[in-house]
């Protein structure tokens, strides 16, 4: 039975962050996130870890993590830039930004030929999830499901600032009926979690379950996801910021019957680096870790 790979988007320009937040130093010994999100996916069982990233960064990537996981675990890279998978009859694109991370996922489709899981290069998730979704893709035999690891709303906010999450509503089953993409969500004075839509207000209950970007995929997938690409990208070619975000795929197979996603709760608590205050944060919990033997 194979191993499943480990996709890791790292291809974002972390705009509100300023600087490449994929490569900063958090941990005790100067690790990055994304080291944790190895020793924790190989470890749990993964076979291959591809980053996906610009070309401009292959560089530094391989130069600090190819030592790390030479002889550990088999890794590649997927670069994504703004014409891969576009089509060739729509000419040059005129953007800066990239397409998003469903476009990130499909410009992984050569290294790809197993079940494998998505996570973002800048988020801590911690082993349960990896566990969790290494056991879910090495036993899965339904070509149909899908998977995601959730996050209760609750453990995943900022302390410096409103937060995107997707929204999930499951079904009494714990399959995934919708994922909302919310941009605008914080705790409020009175502790109360909201998220902003215009001038209204919704609240949202503490362990409303929301997408960190763990997703778990058969490979039969990216056929799909390259017909919607183009589709996408021919409608929004004149969108600079139109972005194709993986609750786009995962949501268009839900809805045309090609597919499910079961999703695994998981008590973990979530962190990750969306502003340059939430550095000191970050470095404190990943040195609790570390004091607590875990890493």
């Amino acid at each position: 039975m194979s191993k499943p790979t480990l996709l890791i988007l790292a291809a974002g320009m972390g705009s509100r962050y300023g600087g490449i937040k994929q490569l900063d130093k958090f941990g005790p010994n100067g690790e990055t996130i994304i080291d944790y999100s190895l020793h924790d996916a190989i470890k749990a069982g993964f076979g291959k870890v591809v980053f996906i990233i610009r070309e401009e960064l292959k560089a530094d990537f391989q130069e600090i993590f190819g030592p790390k996981l030479d002889g550990k675990v088999e890794y590649d890279f997927a670069i994504q830039n703004i014409q891969s998978y576009v089509p060739e009859e729509l000419g040059k694109v005129e953007r800066t930004k990239p397409w998003g991370t469903g476009h990130a996922v499909l410009c992984a489709w050569e290294q790809t030929d197993t079940p494998f899981a998505v996570i973002n290069a800048d988020d801590f998730y911690g082993y349960e999830g990896f566990k969790i979704m290494a056991d879910f893709l090495t036993n899965n035999t339904d070509q149909t499901c899908q998977a995601m690891v959730g996050y209760q709303i609750k453990n995943t906010l900022s302390e410096n600032g409103s937060v995107s999450r997707g929204v999930c509503e499951l079904d009494e089953n714990d399959f995934l009926k919708v994922v909302i993409e919310r941009t605008k969500i914080y705790r409020q004075a009175d502790n109360t979690i909201v998220f902003e839509e215009g001038e209204e207000l919704t609240e949202l209950p503490e362990s409303t379950p929301v997408s960190m970007n763990f997703w778990g995929f058969m490979p039969n997938v990216f056929p799909v996801i390259n017909e919607m690409f183009k589709e996408y990208s021919t409608q929004n070619l004149h969108s600079p910021k139109a972005e194709f975000y993986i609750p786009n795929v995962m949501t268009y197979l839900i809805k045309h019957d090609l597919g499910k996603c079961k999703v695994f709760s998981n008590e973990s608590e979530w962190f990750g680096v969306t502003y340059p205050e939430d550095k000191p944060t970050v470095m404190e919990a990943l040195q609790k870790l570390s004091n607590q033997g875990l890493y």
